[in-house]
């Protein structure tokens, strides 16, 4: 059990370190420090759903419906373009920079951009439904339920460890150019998910 837990964990984190819209968008509310915990909480707990649906078989399903694959596709490419120009609007502005020292931002929008990362990226249904749920075949029993926790528990560890760290480059992002560049870097993030996104479609 404790073999499976460990193949479990190492996988998930494989999967969800990489730069991705989720982790973008975490990294961006962890510098600002708003809403850190519930959004964090968010993606951790939506992993853990859509690894346990995997785990459960749900995987197998997904993978034979292209055409739900197909709308959830072209559905994720418009909102992660969409959230690309918006990127690119905050870099152009210098005074939107001083977000970290301005009030705390509302909660609903935050969490409704949060879901729509999460839940509007077939990648997040490829990996952690389909991928962690058809290689959790290979275990039985307690075995394969603990692959799916120590999977689920990489996204608890990865998204609490990348919003509440980031405030130590806080320093870094005194400047406004250091968050011009990061919104930049997300504008061209979020672009690049989006055009692999179409091309795939």
């Amino acid at each position: 059990m404790v073999s499976a837990a460990i193949s479990g964990f190492l996988l998930g984190a494989s999967l969800i370190i990489a730069i991705g819209a989720q982790n973008a968008f975490i990294l961006r509310q962890g510098l600002l420090r708003q809403h850190v915990f519930i959004l964090s909480l968010i993606c951790a707990l939506s992993d853990a759903l859509l690894i346990a649906a995997g785990v459960a078989g749900l995987g197998t399903l997904i993978s034979q419906s292209p055409s739900l694959i197909m709308v959830v596709t072209v559905g994720g490419a418009l909102f992660l373009f969409t959230y690309a120009v918006i990127a690119f609007r905050r870099a152009l502005k210098p005074e939107v920079l001083q977000a970290a020292k301005a009030g705390e931002a509302r909660l609903w929008p935050a969490v409704a951009a949060c879901l729509a990362f999460t839940f509007l990226n077939p990648h997040v249904y490829l990996d952690t439904v389909v991928l962690l749920g058809s290689l959790s075949a290979a275990y039985e029993g307690q075995a394969r339920l603990a692959y799916g926790l120590g999977a689920a528990s990489a996204s608890f560890v990865w998204f609490f460890g990348l919003g509440y760290g980031a405030r130590l480059l806080e320093p870094v992002f005194a400047r406004p150019a250091a968050w011009r560049v990061l919104d930049l870097l997300i504008g061209v993030v979020m672009t690049a998910i989006g055009l692999s996104l179409v091309s795939r479609a």
